[in-house]
């Protein structure tokens, strides 16, 4: 086990290094240059979301599109997953994350958009679309088009059992389990949360949707709210941690709390790949529900789901980068040498607010690990219907 564990750590170094970076922020910039900025349509898109479209094709409105979108990406990655790129990558991987996160949002833009426009209606009304419809429809090389699409859905649909499930699922039982007065075992946290899954996800889009468009705004509110109260006590440290947060992200150095960062290499790898999990702009996962979205054309859709990356990333990573690093900063007692990793950081920083701190971190993890469960379901689904046909999703 120790040998495997040593392999997936070199092939996790390797594939997180310089040449996916590159590869990733390049591609990020380059739709940035290549949509004229879209980014400053972020407003836009924020007020469409909220605009129905109702007699125009399609089986969800483009909030529940964009909002299902937001289940999957919104999940334990912007609670734990920050406090692990600061405690490997120091202060500066926010600054990084958060700057994949801005330019993410063209990319967002762009899968979206080809994503409406290659989407097709089945025979008995249904939209379907997503990367392997674009990738199918799309390239002139068509054999070379089926054979990415192919490969496309087969390694969504296995992503949708690892990062979309498995990853979630267990993080949630590990809570339940570190709070519970009682022993509960993982086997029964892991069937109750299967039958509750499965009687939202039994009834497709629209019933994911349903779920998605009423829990997803609360449970991010939540967070937020806890994160703003945190900040207000640590607030004479905000400016502080900024200054950290842009300085160490391109040189090493230490601050207050033993914060260290090793240089712009380490800061930029774990910061870009924590963006990049955390929103998911580029990975052609939004796209399969922005697809569903009721909208008249490809563009009104396209600025809807590129805001799940402003919200993502841009809001919901940052704030929590702050209340991290802030935390650390100001109080005395608390030192990065105490802590095993990035969950105990988050821990730390929570337990600030008495009583309520606690169920603030318990509360919002359990429910953005099952909103991404829910919101990969539906993708391992789509993307099992379209490698197996209509029959197919059942065998998922």
């Amino acid at each position: 086990m120790e040998v495997f564990v040593a392999l997936m750590n070199k092939i996790d170094s390797w594939i997180w290094g310089l040449p996916m970076l590159v590869l990733l922020c390049g591609t990020h910039i380059f739709m940035t240059f290549r949509t004229g900025f879209i980014q400053r349509k972020t407003f836009t898109g924020i007020r469409l979301s909220v605009t129905k479209d109702p007699d125009s094709p399609g089986d969800v409105s483009q909030f529940q599109a964009l909002t299902t979108a937001l289940a999957s990406t919104i999940g334990t990655g912007n609670i734990i997953g920050v406090g692990t790129a600061i405690y490997l990558g120091g202060p500066g991987a926010v600054l990084w994350c958060w700057l994949t996160g801005v330019f993410g949002i063209a990319t967002k833009y762009a899968e979206s958009l080809i994503a409406v426009k290659y989407r097709v209606q089945t025979a008995d009304g249904r939209m379907m679309g997503g990367a392997m419809y674009a990738l199918e429809r799309g390239l002139k090389w068509k054999k070379f088009g089926k054979v990415m699409a192919v490969l496309f859905a087969l390694f969504a649909m296995l992503a949708s059992f690892g990062i979309g499930c498995g990853t979630q699922i267990n993080a949630i039982s590990e809570i339940i389990q570190g709070n519970s007065p009682i022993y509960i075992p993982p086997l029964a946290i892991g069937i109750v949360f299967a039958a509750i899954t499965a009687v939202v996800i039994i009834g497709g889009i629209k019933s994911i949707a349903v779920v998605c468009e009423r829990l997803v705004p609360l449970m991010a509110a939540f967070y937020v709210v806890g994160c703003v109260v945190i900040l207000c006590i640590n607030w004479d440290f905000i400016l502080p941690a900024l200054q950290a947060i842009f300085t160490l992200a391109f040189q090493p150095g230490a601050v207050a709390g033993g914060l260290t960062g090793g240089g712009i290499r380490l800061a930029m790898q774990y910061g870009v790949a924590r963006g990049l999990f955390s929103n998911e702009s580029g990975m052609g996962s939004a796209p399969l529900v922005a697809s569903a979205a009721q909208t008249r054309n490809p563009v009104r859709q396209a600025l809807v789901s590129s805001t799940g990356t402003f919200w993502d990333t841009v809001v919901v990573c940052l704030m929590t980068g702050l209340v991290l690093v802030t935390t650390v900063m100001k109080n005395p007692g608390i030192n990065m040498d105490q802590f095993a990793d990035g969950g105990q950081m988050t821990t730390a920083a929570f337990s600030q607010i008495p009583v309520l701190g606690p169920l603030i971190l318990v509360v919002g993890i359990i429910t953005f690990a099952y909103s991404t469960i829910l919101g990969w379901s539906y993708y391992g689904e789509r993307c099992c219907e379209y490698l197996f046909g209509a029959n197919g999703h059942a065998a998922l």
